[in-house]
């Protein structure tokens, strides 16, 4: 039986007991026992004492402090005073065990157990003190890590008394699966909101919990508000494209560096700047589309070198484009808040996808615009990034499809920046399967696929004063197609000699065009060498012997492409014939 559970007990004779118990159970608590032993006497009325005092105890082996476990001994069966051996000596004659001395919390035997007691109702005494006490045998099994009649601090149960268990603590919902359903860790797709298909007992009962995207309706409803004034202030403001150029002809007065440090030319910028807006609008109901694109234009234009703060002033030169194109009154506070609240939110996700391109690898998604198949093994593709997309012509970019996710195959950029936002990809099937087949074999136009950031160090080299000879073999052309490009377009005086060499005259797949850009260009000339068959009307022989024949070299700048067996003999007749080692310039072969 519990101390004080028994009829007629003395509730101060108990309050003592209780202040002494926890003065022996508890080094630590030893001026909380001296504050309730002190307030438990202050209730005694003055001129008189309690009946009782507490027997010690008889045998260091009977010591409570040992013991916790151990109920207290009922007030009516502890002697009188009178009845009491004396001082020093138990009740059986032996010398009584003598009473410990106060804790000192200095000494590290008084520290060994630091405890916790929790002061207030004397019904509702909490503690560990009783945990690392050793247990006496036989003696009465309580919840683990508390003592029996003592409340468990973890559970609030208490396993030998009446106390009121501690309320439990809610259980949480667990945490929201990333990814489409069933890539989740959670057994019960029904607790996100996701479909069930059922089990043995019917489908489970779905939540009152958000939508798949975690949009409350009402904000979607508000969105949706939004999107609808952006797109009735684009119509008043003269549709997409209209706006685009005066926001094109805004920034470039003041920030003239931006439009600069952006690929593309004034043509291809104003149809991006079109494009943004019309998605922006179509897409500003679906935030984590909205959040993704951003993001990933925030990349785009990290890798393309745009600082954080040219792009401060665009949404005051987008409200002032809108402005310009609308009636006048027709600018009203309403569309001003939408795009206000829009530019706001889509440079901050600009900004972060900016931050996050240091940490991951630059990812674009192209359309396929053209597909032609030159021959039964070989195409010329024409793709379109959706955003700005840097690289310098001669470069190359890793190229992923969707029929092999993960799977990514190099091939050079023909294409100009300086001329338009289109790339060339010219692609030879070398085998039944793989990247190259499917980008010959299986793809359409309107296809997609992903490219990685432009690298390599093949590039049209800056020296002014020497002229350039480029010799190419098989689709090495590739790269130095996108040179002459970038020749044509910026009218470079420089004398270019361009040297293809092929095995069969049919292996020109791409002469047209590549003698269509240089013409364009001011001094620039193509030399198809055909090394097998009949050579039509151009040159016959090796190219190295081509090159050999033509003129004196030993002045020129040298860009080599092609395979890789071409290359090392190319650089090796080239050395030959007086060009040093650094001025020949190509990748390094696969």
């Amino acid at each position: 039986m519990s101390a004080g559970s028994g009829p007629g007990s003395d509730p101060h004779l108990l309050a003592l007991l209780r202040a002494i118990r926890l003065r022996q159970n508890a080094p630590d608590a030893a001026e909380a026992g001296a504050a309730d032993t002190a307030a438990a006497l202050s209730d005694v009325p003055a001129g008189t004492e309690p009946a009782h005092e507490p027997a010690e105890p008889a045998d260091p082996g009977d010591d409570v402090s040992r013991f916790p476990d151990t109920p207290a001994p009922h007030p009516s069966r502890i002697p009188p005073a009178a009845s009491r051996p004396p001082s020093g000596r138990s009740a059986s004659g032996r010398p009584a065990a003598a009473r410990p001395a106060p804790p000192d919390p200095q000494r590290p035997a008084d520290r060994a157990n630091p405890e916790i007691l929790w002061r207030g109702d004397p019904g509702a005494t909490l503690g560990r003190s009783g945990l690392g006490a050793k247990r006496r045998p036989g003696a009465s099994k309580g919840v683990w890590g508390a003592a029996a009649g003592r409340i468990n601090p973890i559970t609030g149960v208490n396993p030998a008394g009446p106390a009121t268990p501690a309320a439990p603590i809610p259980g949480i919902e667990g945490i929201r699966p990333v990814g489409p359903p069933g890539t989740e860790f959670p057994a019960d797709p029904t607790l996100y909101g996701y479909p069930s298909r059922g089990g043995p007992h019917g489908p489970a009962p779905k939540r009152n919990a958000p939508g798949v995207d975690g949009m409350n309706p009402a904000d979607d409803a508000e969105l949706r508000d939004v999107q609808r004034m952006l797109s009735t202030s684009l119509t008043f403001a003269g549709g997409t494209a209209e706006v685009a150029e005066r926001l094109w002809d805004a920034l470039l007065q003041a920030q003239p560096d931006l439009l600069a440090t952006v690929p593309g030319t004034a043509d291809t910028q104003r149809r991006q700047l079109a494009r943004a807006l019309t998605w922006i609008a179509h897409n500003l109901d679906d935030p984590p589309t909205v959040v993704t694109g951003c993001g990933q234009l925030g990349a785009a234009l990290a890798e393309s070198g745009v600082q954080w703060n040219q792009l401060q002033l665009v949404g005051a030169a987008l409200a002032e484009a809108l402005r310009a194109g609308m009636a006048p009154g027709g600018w009203r506070q309403d569309f001003d808040q939408a795009w206000r609240w829009a530019w706001q939110h889509t440079y901050e996700w600009i900004v972060h996808g900016g931050t996050l391109a240091a940490y991951q690898p630059t990812v674009w998604t192209a359309e396929v615009l053209a597909h032609e198949l030159r021959r039964p093994d070989l195409a010329v593709i024409r793709v379109r990034p959706f955003l700005p997309m840097p690289y310098r012509p001669g470069q190359y970019a890793g190229v992923e499809v969707d029929q092999l996710p993960g799977v990514w195959r190099p091939y050079s950029l023909a294409g100009a920046p300086h001329r338009d936002e289109t790339l060339e990809l010219h692609v030879r099937a070398k085998s039944a399967a793989g990247v190259s087949h499917t980008l010959v074999h299986g793809t359409r136009t309107g296809d997609r696929i992903r490219l990685t950031r432009a690298e390599g160090d093949l590039a049209l080299p800056s020296e002014a004063g020497r002229g350039v000879l480029m010799i190419a073999g098989d689709t090495g052309i590739a790269p130095m197609k996108a040179m002459l490009a970038q020749v044509a377009a910026t009218a470079d005086p420089r004398p270019v000699v361009l040297f293809w060499g092929v095995r069969e005259l049919s292996e020109l797949y791409d002469i047209d065009d590549v003698s269509a850009i240089a013409h364009e260009a001011p001094k620039a000339t193509v030399v198809p060498v055909v090394s097998e068959g009949n050579p039509g009307p151009y040159a016959y022989g090796l190219v190295t012997d081509a090159v050999a024949a033509y003129g004196e070299w030993s002045r020129h700048e040298v860009c080599l492409a092609g395979p890789p067996l071409m290359v090392a003999a190319t650089t090796a007749a080239l050395e030959d014939l007086g060009v040093p080692p650094a001025r020949i310039h190509h990748d390094p072969p696969e």
